[in-house]
């Protein structure tokens, strides 16, 4: 995978008391007509030739939560994730790559990985997701969730 920085968001609509700000992906500054959710990029991944790995965040004090949105430019939006909790305050911080993940920092001193896959795969709802993932219920995901601590020597 690529980190990229010629991809960038533009607010779609603001963030409510009952609904996260929504943004479009802009590819080389033209419109992509896909919108995700969150306000502040923190990251972009190139996955393949059609698909990115977005990292968002609603620039919220004190309840940070991390939205991970996996697009496809042909398809548009093709699976969503949310790391947080209540109360629970974080920054995006020490990304990393390898050839099918992206590693990287969020709330408490644990090292997040997601793996992408080529295609869908079984997962089980409520008990595939490490303890901080929400996504929406059913059997197929693209993306993997793990966790580790992290090391003294990552900090």
């Amino acid at each position: 995978m690529q980190q990229l920085s010629t991809l960038s968001l533009v607010e779609h609509t603001g963030q409510t008391e009952f609904s996260q700000a929504c943004s479009e992906i802009y590819f080389d500054g033209n419109p992509s007509g896909i919108v995700v959710p969150g306000k502040v990029l923190e990251a972009a991944f190139r996955v393949d030739e059609d698909r990115y790995l977005i990292f968002t965040t609603d620039d919220v004090l004190f309840e940070e939560s991390l939205t991970i949105t996996l697009i496809s430019r042909e398809q548009g939006v093709i699976e969503i994730a949310h790391l947080g909790g209540e109360y629970a305050s974080g920054a995006f911080e020490n990304a990393s790559t390898d050839e099918e993940s992206v590693h990287f920092q969020f709330i408490d001193d644990v090292r997040w990985t997601v793996k992408i896959s080529k295609s869908p795969h079984l997962r089980i709802p409520f008990l595939s997701d490490p303890r901080g993932v929400k996504r929406l219920s059913g059997l197929k995901t693209y993306m993997t969730f793990s966790t580790n601590p992290v090391s003294e020597s990552v900090k």
